[in-house]
């Protein structure tokens, strides 16, 4: 018989201790990597000028104006879409609904649209949003797209911070009188607004950052939107056309990394409001 050297509790421990700490260190090693080569490649074309102006010559040269504000549309109309109707769907799955066939098709439902790709939803959008109920290349069907992409994951995220919070509060407010949707009205949902409000980050940083799903739908204009009914032409979408059809890599490179840093911002702009609400809900 082989005499196997077993590892001790403690030496387990520190080792599992290790490999944690080494994979945190290993993801933001590679988030500093792709981020900084990003920002180091487009910083140098970034400037007022750049950010304010229009492009000339299809983005060969000018500035990205019109493509921050389309991505802001976009993004805006894809908010007030995805967010109702996921943390809705959310609350019922968590609140109302038993477990039964309709729960798990719901679910399997939310799982299955979180894993289709980009240029499904994109091709979907298509067919159904610009020609079948002729809304046209613009940034409604765009916008509409998008909110799809991100209703998944503020759905699961959503119902996951519902269930987190204690029953305790729950039968608390029963306890003193209240209906069911006051107790979620005005103890569940404020309890888990750091987690929904988690998932509507997810979801729009997703939204703001997709190509594909919007290349058959949005259009591709030059200018700033002035309706929701007027093609445009996203960050993402602007970034893809100059890199691949080689108009100016330089430029590129800045509206990359203007996207980057739009996407920062919203992220720990969110987190710092969610951070001091969640330490005022706890009396801090």
């Amino acid at each position: 018989m082989l005499n196997l050297k077993i590892i001790s509790p403690k030496m387990s421990q520190k080792i599992m201790k290790g490999v944690f700490w080494g994979s945190g260190i290993l993801t933001i090693i590679i988030l500093i990597i792709i981020i900084g080569y990003i920002l180091i490649k487009g910083l140098p074309v970034v400037n007022l000028s750049f950010i304010f102006s229009d492009p000339v010559d299809s983005g060969k040269s000018g500035g990205i104006f019109p493509m921050i504000v389309s991505s802001l549309y976009v993004t805006l109309i894809a908010g007030i879409v995805a967010t109702p109707l996921g943390v809705g769907a959310a609350v019922y799955l968590s609140e109302y609904a038993k477990e039964g066939t309709l729960v798990k098709l719901i679910r399997f439902g939310a799982e299955t649209l979180a894993s289709i790709p980009s240029i499904i939803y994109g091709l979907f959008g298509l067919a159904f949003f610009v020609i079948y109920l002729k809304l046209g290349w613009c940034v409604l069907s765009g916008g509409l797209i998008l909110a799809i992409m991100a209703l998944p994951t503020i759905l699961q995220v959503a119902e996951v911070s519902l269930e987190a919070v204690p029953a305790s509060y729950r039968e608390g407010s029963l306890a003193i009188g209240a209906t069911k949707w006051q107790t979620i009205y005005n103890v569940v949902l404020p309890a888990a607004i750091p987690g929904i409000t988690t998932g509507v980050i997810l979801g729009m940083t997703r939204a703001i950052s997709e190509a594909a799903a919007i290349l058959f739908a949005v259009g591709s204009a030059l200018t700033v939107p002035i309706s929701i009914f007027d093609p445009a032409r996203p960050l993402p979408l602007h970034l893809y056309v100059l890199a691949t059809e080689g108009i100016s890599l330089d430029n590129a490179y800045g509206t990359a990394a203007v996207l980057v840093i739009i996407v920062l911002i919203i992220t720990v702009v969110t987190n710092t409001l969610v951070d001091r609400y969640s330490k005022k809900m706890m009396g801090r």
